[in-house]
């Protein structure tokens, strides 16, 4: 057997191997607790949002501020790194759906796997910043570490202003998070989500729910990742980085819009929302 010829055959049964690891039950209960941890917190997101909305000023409505909140309740650092290890399961699903493509119909478009490992890279960055938060001596200093998305948000944005031709990048990132946003609401609206699950698993009224809790939940979320698309690009308008809002800001911003906090209160109940519907794929999520 020539060289060459040895080289495509170990790089086959690599390919294979790696195509076994991504489908093993390993794997597929990995991608299952990643879910559900991005379910949790959403849930926790949505429901510092709603205090917030009541007055409770204090807490951060993002990933933060969910940490924070779990890291306050009995054993909450030992739920805190569970949360961690669900979410490299996260990050290693969306690695393999990159790969191999995902378990929809037209999963192996480029287009697709390059959605995939966008995923896998955002939730790449949040397991860096928990283990940061975590491993750091002291809360505040953890705190500082982990970053609240709002600083976060203007800090980029900041850097991203300072380079060549940055305030047209950054209305570009501003523009794609806004269409990001839009896209998002308008399929979770048309129910493109099912493609994703195994609806014959479910009975009636358990369809019912999910399509309820995925229409309202996904909605939300694109109006969420919407409006922080819109305050990016405002910010590269008026070329001035503290323009720029993370989740936090972004979701007080509906509270001040002529509707009020009832705004506010509706957006974040459907955070909450889509944490519910995200148990709901760790169940029926296609994963193979």
């Amino acid at each position: 057997m020539s060289a060459s010829a040895s080289m495509a055959e170990s790089g086959r049964e690599a390919k294979a191997a790696g195509r076994q690891a991504a489908d093993s039950k390993v794997m597929v209960g990995l991608a299952r607790a990643g879910l559900a941890a991005r379910g949790l917190l959403y849930i926790l997101v949505g429901a510092i949002a709603v205090q917030i909305a009541f007055g409770d000023k204090n807490q951060e409505a993002d990933r933060g501020g969910a940490v924070e909140e779990i890291g306050k309740k009995p054993f909450g650092e030992a739920m805190l790194w569970v949360l961690v290890v669900a979410l490299i399961g996260m990050c290693l699903w969306r690695l393999a759906e990159a790969a191999f493509g995902q378990a929809v119909p037209d999963g192996n478009k480029v287009g697709k796997r390059l959605m995939s490992l966008g995923r896998a890279i955002f939730y790449g960055f949040v397991v860096v910043s928990l283990i940061r938060t975590l491993t750091a001596d002291g809360g505040e200093q953890g705190k500082e570490q982990g970053g609240s998305s709002n600083e976060t948000s203007k800090d980029l944005t900041a850097k991203a202003l300072d380079w060549p031709g940055g305030r047209y990048l950054v209305g570009l990132a501003g523009l794609v998070l806004l269409g990001v946003g839009i896209g998002m609401a308008v399929r979770y609206a048309l129910r493109k989500f099912r493609e994703k699950l195994n609806t014959g698993e479910m009975g009636p009224t358990q369809r019912k729910a999910v399509d309820l809790l995925g229409m309202i939940g996904g909605i939300s979320r694109g109006v969420v990742f919407g409006a922080a698309g819109v305050f990016i690009v405002v910010a590269a308008v008026k070329f001035d980085p503290n323009r720029a809002k993370g989740v936090d800001e972004t979701l007080r911003s509906f509270a001040g819009t002529p509707a009020g906090p009832a705004l506010l209160v509706v957006v974040a109940l459907g955070l909450v929302v889509f944490g519910l519907y995200s148990f709901c794929e760790a169940r029926w999520r296609r994963v193979r």
